[in-house]
């Protein structure tokens, strides 16, 4: 888990670094497969709701995803391949996700104006442009706040790689991120017996008290928020979902072999054990150069990974209440450069949604026949956050308060597409 820095000014305090050090030497970084160590697995979720996003980082083009256009000079050699649902045609590539598409219902008219990775990445996860003074939260981590009972012995919130974080929501909303899908969290390993484990923390804690008294009071209830968490983590059974050890061949070749198949899996996984919010990330979608070769080989792994876990989630009885999002920061540029590539282009780009109660089988809205404007139902970020939040069953207006007081909804503006939800 990551926290962030609250600096104490006018006070003696020594290094971050240093504070970690010396409490992470006294209580022992490797605290854990801890089978003897068990503690009562409270239901994470009342509702039993999840949401899952595939995060397409780079910015993926609609014209090589599920918004083709063969026949114009701006599609290139991107042809049009039927899917479960007649009429509906994606790109070539996604053979797989065309199976799967009577579950999953494509936004075609995605709009926006930020076309800056960093900031459009930001925006469309939380629905709010970046600001020099405040933090906003993932809409993930608020729906997981929303959606998560206090006292969860796993994460609410775990991503597959690194993402936007949960802001003013504080620690125990941060994302857990995972660096190796497949495997146990690193420092969960070796055994440490219950005397001993308590010894550790009865240390840590008068380690932390000393340096509290040195005025870091902020930081050591941090701290201590922080380690409590992690200590009802690692004493969980509910742990082993972090590895595949139990997961037949069959399953492990449905998602693909690949990083992004295995956090798929993992999501499936974390969607099992209770967590609310996990998100995992593919990179490489920022195709400037060879955009078509470059989207072949990503459809390789992305495509069997996408399919792969909405059969699975639906196998399982698990799809009607979680929702799987498939996005990125922007779409390309639809006028091809001179590189073979395509640029940044905010005006146009689309998205996946499947489950949680959303109606699979269609596209909504459509962007011209040069893919270079929406035509029909324009779709704003916004729009598409209060869906995603409605599909959850959680109100998009519920506020949350700042670091000085001032209540900010999860999604500020937009209203949810009824045509979307079930």
């Amino acid at each position: 888990m990551s926290n962030s820095n609250h600096p104490v000014t006018g006070l003696w305090q020594p290094s971050r670094r240093d504070f970690l050090q010396a409490t992470l030497a006294a209580a022992g970084a490797s605290l854990v497969n801890f089978s003897d160590l068990r503690v009562g697995a409270g239901e994470l979720r009342p509702g039993g709701r999840s949401l899952i996003l595939l995060w397409m980082a780079g910015g993926p083009s609609h014209l090589e995803t599920f918004d083709p256009k063969p026949g114009h000079a701006n599609g290139g050699p991107t042809e049009a391949i039927e899917t479960a649902v007649p009429g509906i045609r994606i790109a070539n590539g996604w053979e797989k996700t065309a199976g799967m598409l009577k579950d999953i219902a494509i936004v075609r008219s995605m709009n926006n104006k930020e076309g800056e990775h960093a900031r459009a990445t930001y925006q469309m996860h939380t629905g709010y442009v970046p600001t020099g003074t405040l933090r906003h939260p993932n809409v993930g981590t608020a729906i997981a706040k929303a959606l998560t009972t206090e006292a969860s012995d796993l994460p609410p919130v775990v991503s597959v790689g690194p993402t936007v974080g949960a802001g003013f929501l504080g620690v125990d909303y941060e994302p857990f991120v995972v660096q190796q899908p497949g495997e146990l969290p690193r420092n969960v390993v070796g055994r440490v017996q219950g005397p001993r484990f308590d010894r550790r923390f009865s240390l840590l804690g008068r380690l932390e008290d000393q340096f509290a008294s040195k005025g870091a009071e902020a930081v050591v209830a941090e701290h201590k928020q922080l380690y409590e968490k992690t200590r009802r983590m690692v004493q969980s059974e509910r742990v082993k979902a972090f590895e595949f050890a139990d997961e037949s061949n069959d399953t492990k070749t449905l998602y693909g072999d690949s990083p992004f198949g295995k956090g798929c899996l993992l999501a499936r996984r974390l969607v099992e054990a209770g967590v609310s919010y996990i998100e995992v990330r593919a990179n490489g979608w920022d195709t400037h150069k060879d955009n078509f070769d470059a989207v072949k080989k990503l459809a390789r792994t992305t495509d069997p990974a996408v399919a792969g876990l909405i059969y699975d989630l639906k196998q399982r009885g698990l799809l009607e209440k979680t929702l799987v999002v498939w996005m990125g920061e922007f779409g390309r540029t639809p006028k091809i450069n001179p590189n073979t590539g395509r640029d940044h282009y905010p005006r146009a780009f689309n998205a996946l949604l499947a489950g949680g109660g959303i109606k699979g089988g269609q596209v909504y809205g459509a962007t011209s026949d040069d893919g270079a404007t929406v035509k029909d139902n324009p779709t704003s970020i916004h729009d598409l956050l209060a869906t995603v939040c409605k599909s959850l069953q959680v109100d998009p207006s519920i506020e949350n308060l700042s670091p000085i007081g001032r209540p900010l909804k999860i999604v500020d503006g937009g209203k949810p597409i009824d045509a979307l939800i079930s």
